[in-house]
Formats: structure tokens, C-alpha cells, sequence
């Protein structure tokens, strides 16, 4: 056994607007704070991971998924989320075409969307 093999990750998020963040991750997602940090970071945990926002004036540079939620029934999850006023994207390119914003991408289906401060976030639900 490595030595990260038990370690705790967790997901640094960098944040524009730290407030206009924390009601997104709070009321939209549904996350429970852990409380504030002294260098500014905000804390959540969702299942064995934090999840930490964090200022950054310039927000973010990913143009890729920074984190994925993985869930039991992802139709569930989408319905559920998009009732808080999560915003899902819809794909239709070859390779990638979503319908009611869920897409199979081999063993596994996903859906996607932003944070309030434009970090792709995922749900996925493994298949096999």
C-alpha cells in the first residue's frame, strides 16, 4: 500500500466571488459547511473529500471538469439539482450528445454544469 492510498484528498476550487460561491455550493448543491480557514479557504466534505473555495481574483483557468460527483441515480440527482436551479449543459457533438443533459460515455453516464464561478462540475454514475 502506497502512502496517499489512505490520505484524504482535497479538491482546491479557486473563487472570484467567495459569498456568491458559498450560497451556490450551499443552497444549489446542498453542501454542508465545515467553516472558514485562516488563509481565506472555505470547507466542505462530501463523502471522504473536501472540498475547498478558494479567493483567486481571476477565477478560473480550467476548461476541463475540475470535480465529479459521483451518485446512485444520476436522472435523480439531475432532476433534484436542477429543481435548486442548477443549470445543466446539452451536448450534441460527435461522441458526446446528451439527452435530458445525461450522456453514456462507456461505463459510465455523466452530466454537466457550472459553478457560479465557472468551474465545470460533474455528476457521474458508474455503470458496471
Amino acid at each position: 500500500m502506497g502512502l496517499l492510498d489512505t490520505a484524504e484528498v482535497t479538491c482546491m476550487l479557486p473563487v472570484k466571488d467567495l459569498a456568491r460561491a458559498r450560497a451556490f455550493y450551499e443552497q444549489r448543491l446542498g453542501l454542508t459547511p465545515l467553516g472558514a480557514k485562516p488563509d481565506g479557504k472555505f470547507i466542505y466534505r462530501s463523502g471522504g473529500t473536501e472540498l475547498a473555495l478558494f479567493p483567486k481574483p481571476e477565477g478560473t483557468q480550467a476548461t476541463h471538469t475540475a470535480m465529479s460527483f459521483r451518485v446512485a441515480d444520476i436522472r435523480q440527482a439531475v432532476a433534484e439539482l436542477a429543481g435548486r436551479g442548477v443549470v445543466f449543459a446539452d451536448y450534441d457533438l460527435p461522441g458526446l450528445k446528451t439527452v435530458e443533459h445525461v450522456c453514456v460515455l462507456g461505463s459510465e453516464k455523466a452530466a454537466w454544469f457550472e459553478d457560479t464561478e465557472g468551474n465545470i462540475l460533474c455528476l457521474h454514475e458508474d455503470l458496471a
